[in-house]
Formats: C-alpha cells, structure tokens, sequence
C-alpha cells in the first residue's frame, strides 16, 4: 500500500477514534454543542419550552446511541441530524401545535439578524433587524419542514451543502432544490428586507 494511502486511513482512524470518544463525555458535548442545537431547534419550531424539551432529548438519545456512530461525519453533523429527526416526529405525530402563534422564542437572533441586515449599531438599525427577524419567523411559518430545516441550517447555523445532506439524509441536489424554494418563497414574502439573504450555493 503506498505510504500516502496508509497515511490517509491512519488519519481517518484517528479522527474516528476521536470522535467516539468524543461521546463518551455527555457533559462535555453539552457544554460544546448544546447552543447550536437548541438554536436550529428554536427556530425550527418557533417553541422555547419545547426547543428546551427536544434539546434534552437529542443529547440523551446521542449518548445512548452513541456506539452506533460511525465516525464519517462530525459530531455536530450527527447531533443536527438527531436533532432534525426529532422534530419531524413531534411534526408527525402532532404532540405540539407547530408555530403556534408565530410569536417569538428565546433563542438569540443576533445570528440571524446578521444574515439579513447591516451591522449598523444605531438603536434604530438595531430595531429594523429585530423586525426583520420576526418577519423571517412568520416567512419561515409558511414554508414545508425540509424547506424550514435547510435554510435554517444554511442561513443560520452556516452548514454548507455536504453537512446539510448529511444531517437530513437528503442528497445534495435534493438539499440545493429545498432551499432555492424556501430562499425564493422567504424572499417573495419580506420584499425588500430579504435583499440581504445570500444564495443557494
């Protein structure tokens, strides 16, 4: 075998091994990804006691599963995929109104905010971003949930298209068609105030 190969797949085993260990400490993968997590679900659902809930949940259920992770993505792409999956159950089985009343959660839309406005500081910039936030959140309310999921993977969380396709268990070009609709549709409904939102690639 030549030694770039044998190089290449000791440093695969390596980072596998890394990994998995990895999931060994729950308190640490709390500590390192519980922000991240709680964020996509937030604003996925638009509920911060079920955000909450759901969080708790993905952590729980990735540590006791945690001998099934194969170590071909990272961890944070394993945990968003978790996290994607038990959203789309409490859709499915209804255990909780979905965006009910559009109002807002708890999550922090600085993030979001910086997608789509200026970086301006001026009190009255800062509150044209918090509208426009609350105006993606009712957009967001009126798209499907794979296209909610991708942009709010792409657009918040900065997933590139491979770490999307992997959470989602979607192919790629499945992933691009999902959120050059969401994109399309968030645009038609903010109007001017989308002018910001990036692309599709």
């Amino acid at each position: 075998m030549p030694a770039t190969a044998s190089t290449a797949i000791l440093s695969f085993a390596a980072r596998q091994e890394a990994r998995t260990h990895e999931l060994e400490d729950i308190d640490g993968l709390v500590r390192l990804y519980r922000a991240k997590v709680y964020r996509y679900v937030a604003y996925s659902i638009n509920d911060a006691d079920l955000a909450e809930s759901i969080t708790q949940d993905c952590f729980v259920k990735a540590y006791a599963n945690r001998a099934s992770f194969r170590g071909d993505c990272s961890v944070s792409t394993w945990l968003m995929s978790i996290a994607t999956n038990l959203v789309r159950d409490h859709v499915r089985t209804q255990k909780f109104k979905f965006w009910r009343n559009f109002r807002a959660t708890a999550a922090d839309v600085t993030d979001m905010s910086h997608q789509i406005s200026s970086r301006a500081s001026s009190p009255e910039s800062a509150l044209i971003a918090r509208e426009r936030v609350q105006g993606v959140h009712a957009a967001l309310a009126t798209l499907s949930e794979r296209q909610r999921s991708v942009f709010v993977m792409r657009f918040l969380e900065e997933m590139d298209l491979a770490e999307i396709a992997e959470a989602t268990g979607m192919p790629v070009n499945t992933v691009k068609t999902h959120l050059h609709r969401a994109v399309t549709a968030i645009r038609a409904q903010l109007g001017p105030n989308a002018s910001t939102l990036g692309g599709t690639r």
